[in-house]
């Protein structure tokens, strides 16, 4: 079914939040209100079905957010433009070989978090589950806080299992607007300590150039070897509308229908790429095409709940699927039947991600073209960190494709 009104589809997806939100009410009994998630608790996506090949690099992020009252703009900028870093990143390669993309996300600086692990929390691991980075960033609410960006810091390099392999790219990204050296962990120890261990440290301070550097996030950065940048969290993201932006909302409708959840979480977590899906759409039609053109590429994988990427990852995996755990979908077939139903959907997915990765082509061109016709101010989250991490990535021998 093609859609002509793009309002319409978008009022579907943002039905289809409503409901997975029911859907988990009715499920899990908790005694107060509390953020719809599929789990209470993050974890990694599941690696025992797939490992990292011996020639695949990694790009690792950490993206640590202040979410004291003021941040509201920020959190904002990063939920509207996700999807659009995320493509950036996941179009990278080492030797013509495509990376493995790995995120983590944390909060600082919110008074509603535990004062003596310094108003820290780690909202999302280092994981390349995106579906879920996605549904904990808009889970993310500003409050009043202290905010120590050395303590986070600190917390980011001890608690996430980062690479030991020197040619993988590892970035810490720290973004707020208090003077850096506020708290009892002096920030110079933190950034000394990543710069030591190969970790670049990008600082992102939410104000002008000049008092970013009088308090703070340009020593930050410059002890971290990485990039102090700013960013003006007051200006909105400008999200350009392409003409092929109708026709990828039609892919991504075909993409969704070849995911099949399995196990206990394959419903829900199935309902939550929908839901993510709604959540891109709240800033139009020009960002929900970013997010589809993230989900045709080999770094959004769904080993863990969607049957057809754990088959592909695991040639075995059908044979040690309990029965139980089977999608209703395939509940009573042979395993022969339930093996030419996945190689169908693979097939079907591959030619919708084909057509995505081109459309994504002439998205990018004609989002570039109409870009430089305009002026002001690019001191958006988006176009800074896309451009630094880029930047550093080739520093490092990776490769991206150009804008033609």
């Amino acid at each position: 079914m093609a859609y002509t009104n793009h309002q319409t589809y978008f009022a579907m997806q943002k039905s289809l939040l409503l409901l997975l939100a029911l859907f988990q009410a009715t499920t899990a009994c908790q005694s107060s209100p509390s953020p719809v998630t599929v789990a209470d608790t993050p974890k990694p996506l599941a690696v025992s079905l797939v490992q990292q090949s011996s020639n695949q690099s990694k790009i690792q992020v950490a993206l640590l957010l202040d979410t004291s009252n003021s941040m509201d703009g920020l959190i904002d900028q990063a939920k509207a433009q996700l999807w659009k870093m995320v493509n950036r990143l996941a179009d990278a390669q080492r030797q013509q070989v495509g990376v493995e993309l790995e995120i983590a996300l944390y909060e600082y600086g919110n008074n509603g978090l535990d004062a003596s692990s310094g108003h820290i929390r780690l909202v999302q691991p280092m994981s390349t589950d995106l579906d879920g980075l996605s549904e904990k960033l808009f889970q993310l609410r500003t409050n009043g806080g202290e905010e120590y960006c050395g303590w986070v810091i600190q917390t980011s390099l001890k608690d996430i299992p980062w690479s030991a392999n020197d040619n993988d790219l590892r970035i810490i990204v720290i973004a707020g607007n208090e003077p850096f050296n506020q708290g009892p962990v002096d920030p110079k120890n933190s950034c000394g300590t990543a710069k030591d261990r190969g970790i670049l440290i990008n600082t992102i301070y939410c104000g002008d150039y000049e008092t970013g550097v009088a308090t703070g996030w340009k020593e930050g950065a410059d002890l971290g070897k990485g990039k102090y940048l700013i960013i003006d969290t007051n200006k909105k993201v400008v999200h350009i509308n392409t003409p092929y932006d109708g026709r990828v909302l039609e892919l991504n409708e075909k993409l969704n229908k070849t995911y099949i959840g399995y196990g206990k979480e394959g419903e829900a977590k199935k309902m939550r790429q929908s839901a993510q899906d709604a959540n891109a759409s709240q800033y139009g039609s020009s960002n929900f095409a970013q997010r589809a053109a993230a989900k045709s590429k080999a770094t959004y994988r769904n080993e863990d709940w969607d049957i057809v990427d754990a088959a592909n990852a695991d040639s075995d995996f059908l044979d040690k699927l309990e029965e139980s755990s089977l999608p209703v979908e395939f509940k009573g077939k042979t395993k022969k039947e339930i093996k030419q139903e996945i190689e169908r959907l693979s097939k079907e997915r591959e030619v919708v991600k084909k057509e995505l990765a081109e459309l994504e082509k002439k998205m990018a061109l004609f989002i570039a073209e109409e870009t430089s016709k305009q002026s002001g101010s690019s001191e958006t989250l988006d176009n800074v960190l896309i451009n630094a991490v880029v930047e550093q990535a080739k520093t490092k021998g990776f490769s991206f494709p150009e804008v033609k």
